[in-house]
This record gives structure tokens, C-alpha cells and sequence, in this order.
């Protein structure tokens, strides 16, 4: 299977030209089962985005908006070709910061007759140190005390630093996960979006996608990872979320 972290911008592109249509085109590029987008913008007057890509590509959306103002939403969204079973929101703001979250799905994976439930966390975290600190500590100690199911952490966890607290936790975790640099996306020097994977030996590989289409359709490139699904109870219709 293929999960897709991708920093959206608003949909308008490294050319400032607002062109969703270039982050559909990216997404059919990519032909994840998964895709978790940051920077979202839905229901303004003039910005559909969410509801575009929806239509576009017909997968399963949940959304995760930090910020409403008026009749617009924005913030975090998940796009899946499986329906979602169980959704918590998870409030990562730090007072004095802009508010940021989390969203975590259930998924049930269904394929051939075969089954498997699969938790996906997408994110998008703050851009100070101490913020992120606080934010990736909040994450794990909620994924600690989840029902144990196979996880995917994804997401732009804007840190700069590799030596930094947040990674150092995060892949202390989860195990280290490969990386590579996805901002700017016209010429990627940082490594700010990443997917981890647990159980770890199920992730088989980390790339940016960089067609030309997507160095120029947002100021990030997307984040594919591709990965196993581990064997795991069938989904029940319990309640899977962390209280």
C-alpha cells in the first residue's frame, strides 16, 4: 500500500496562481490509498479546494480544520480509498500559537477478501521549537495510550533541526525512519514532512515525488512512503479512538 503526506498551500503554486487542478493532477500522479494534506482550505467564497479534490478523486475525506473564520475552514485533511471507522481530533494548540491538530482515522483495509485495521495520525505541527516539543510530546503520549493497532504518523512537523528533541523522540518511537528532503519544492534542501511506520519492519520505502507538475504546484513536494500492512484484528465496529 502507498500513504502520501503532502503540504498543500493552499493550492496555489511556486507561480502564486491558485490551481487545484494541479493537486488533482499530482494526487493521479501519486495513486496513494492514503493521502494526508496539510494547509487546506475549504468553503470560502472563492475556495473549494477539499471538496474539489474529494470530487476529483472520489476518495473517502475526513477532515481536520484548526482555524474557521466565517465560512472558511482550514487546516489538516485525510484522504482514503477506505471508509473511515473511527475519527478523534486531536488538539495539539499551544496557547499564544496558532492552533494547530491532529486527526486520527481508523481505517479498515479491505482487499481480495482480506481485512486489517490501520490507525493513521496526520499532522501538521507549529513552526516554534518549544512548540513542536510540547506538540510531539502530547502525540505520543495519546498514541502510548491508544489501543495497540498497526500506525502511521505523518505530516509536515516543520522541524529544521535533525538533532532536534522532536525527531529524536519521534524515532525513538517509532524506530528511525528513512527521509529526504520535500521544501522548497523547486529546489528541496529540508526534510520538513516525514512518515513514520509502526510496526517499523513494515515500511518498505521513503521518496519525494518530484515530477514537474509538483515542484511547481505547491511549495512542497509530496511524501510517498510505501508499506505492508501488518496482520491485525478485523475491525469490529468498536470504539477505536484514545479517550
Amino acid at each position: 500500500m502507498t500513504v502520501v503526506s503532502y503540504n498543500i498551500h493552499r493550492a496555489v503554486g511556486t507561480d502564486r496562481r491558485y490551481r487545484p487542478d494541479r493537486i488533482a493532477t499530482v494526487l493521479e500522479e501519486l495513486d496513494a490509498d492514503i493521502v494526508a494534506l496539510q494547509e487546506v482550505e475549504s468553503g470560502s467564497s472563492n475556495d473549494h479546494t477539499l471538496e474539489y479534490l474529494a470530487g476529483h478523486t472520489g476518495m473517502h475525506v475526513v477532515s481536520g480544520f484548526t482555524r474557521v473564520r466565517g465560512n472558511a475552514d482550514y487546516g489538516n485533511a485525510l484522504l482514503a480509498r477506505f471508509a473511515p471507522q473511527a475519527v478523534n481530533q486531536i488538539d495539539l494548540t499551544v496557547k499564544g500559537c496558532e492552533p494547530r491538530g491532529a486527526i486520527d482515522v481508523t481505517l479498515a483495509c479491505t482487499a481480495s477478501g482480506w481485512e486489517s485495521a490501520l490507525r493513521v495520525i496526520a499532522t501538521h505541527l507549529g513552526l516554534r521549537p518549544g512548540e513542536r516539543r510540547r506538540q510531539v510530546q502530547q502525540l505520543l503520549n495519546y498514541v502510548a495510550a491508544a489501543p495497540p493497532l498497526p500506525t502511521i504518523l505523518l505530516g509536515d512537523v516543520n522541524e529544521w533541526f535533525l538533532w532536534g528533541r522532536p525527531l529524536r523522540w519521534l524515532h525513538a518511537y517509532f524506530e528511525h525512519a528513512p527521509h529526504t528532503a520535500t521544501f522548497p519544492s523547486r529546489w528541496p534542501v529540508f526534510a520538513l514532512d516525514r512518515i513514520w511506520v509502526s510496526p517499523r519492519a513494515h515500511l518498505v520505502s521513503v521518496a519525494s515525488h518530484r515530477s514537474p507538475l509538483a515542484r511547481v504546484a505547491s511549495d512542497h513536494l509530496p511524501l510517498l512512503a510505501r508499506f505492508e500492512v501488518p496482520a491485525a484484528p478485523q475491525y469490529d465496529g468498536g470504539d477505536l479512538s484514545a479517550t
